[in-house]
Order: C-alpha cells, then structure tokens, then sequence
C-alpha cells in the first residue's frame, strides 16, 4: 500500500543553515545544530494530518572531511528522536562525484518511496533551494520552496513560493483538504 508523504530538506529548513554571506552551509558541530522556531509543531501538523515526513538532505561536508559522520548521525538521530520522522536520507558525496542520490536528482526521493511505500505523485517537497524544488519535481512531487534570499539561488519553478516552514505545512494541509 502506497500513502503521501513530506520530503523535507533539512539545513534551512527543519534547523538553522549558517548562512555567510548570503550563502547558507550545514552546521558542522552538534552543538551548531538549533532546530527552527516552530519546526516541532509543523512536523506534527505534517504527521496530524496523516502524512509521512522523509528528511532528505545533501552533505557534502563529509566527503571533503570538514564533519565527521558521527556528528551528522547525531544531528540525524535527534531530527528521528525529537521530529519523530519517518526517515532521514543523506548524500554524503561530493558535489563532482556524479551520484544519483544528490539534489538535484531525485535518488532520495525515490530510494524513500520505494522503501517506505510512498506515492510520489500525491507527496511534497519542501526546500529552501533551487536543488530541493528541481530534486522535487524530477521524481514528480507537488514542490514548495521556502525563499531565504541566498546569494547563490538559482530561478527554479515551484508549485508554491512561501516564507516558513509553517506557511509550507499550512499550505500542504489546505491543499490536502480540497482533494480530499
């Protein structure tokens, strides 16, 4: 059985990107990492509303050594602890390597729908740059992209333009109710 879920990117998103100037970066430390205001109570609304939350993200960090994996698993593990995610999907590989996994190819999303059972064409992608919406819409996903102004964005077509991740979520579950 196949059922909707939220991808939802994680640095900028569900916790604080550190953002120099006007470039956003992965924090690298666990005690750099702060969830957003309101992160918890979105991702509940998510999950309230009888969607699955996926967390995919790229870090490429740690192919160049600047974290060390365990400090991302750890950050990882308090997103499933705290977030209650379904998943949490991670590249690791450098930006030149080629992989299929990193946004924005869609290789999360569908290693995702293929373990957990989810109907991309009825999911959402949530993401605060051009290579989550463009990771969104190659694996045919409703796409929603959160605008921080970045330096070094790119134009891309989302489905929707919001400000917040709660803007987002309210966004979701109202579009969810009218095709229900």
């Amino acid at each position: 059985m196949t059922h909707k879920a939220v991808f939802l990117d994680r640095d900028g998103v569900i916790n604080r990107a550190i953002v120099v100037a006007g470039r956003p970066y992965a924090p690298r430390k666990f005690g750099e990492f702060r969830l957003m205001p309101g992160a918890r109570a979105s991702v509940n609304r998510l999950r309230e509303a009888g969607l699955g939350i996926v967390v995919v993200t790229n870090q490429p960090d740690v192919a160049k050594k600047l974290i060390e994996p365990e400090e991302l698993e750890r950050m990882n593990r308090r997103l499933i602890a705290e977030l209650a995610v379904d998943a949490v999907k991670v590249c690791a590989h450098a930006q030149d390597a080629g992989c299929t996994c990193r946004k924005p190819r869609p290789g999360m999303l569908l290693a995702a729908a293929g373990e957990l059972g989810i109907d991309l064409g009825q999911s959402y992608m949530v993401g605060d740059r051009w290579s989550d919406v463009e990771a969104g819409n190659a694996a045919g996903c409703y796409t929603l992209k959160i605008e921080r102004g970045y330096s070094n964005d790119r134009p891309v077509h989302a489905d929707a333009v919001v400000r917040t991740l709660a803007q987002a979520v309210t966004h979701i579950i109202r579009r969810e109710r009218k095709h229900a």
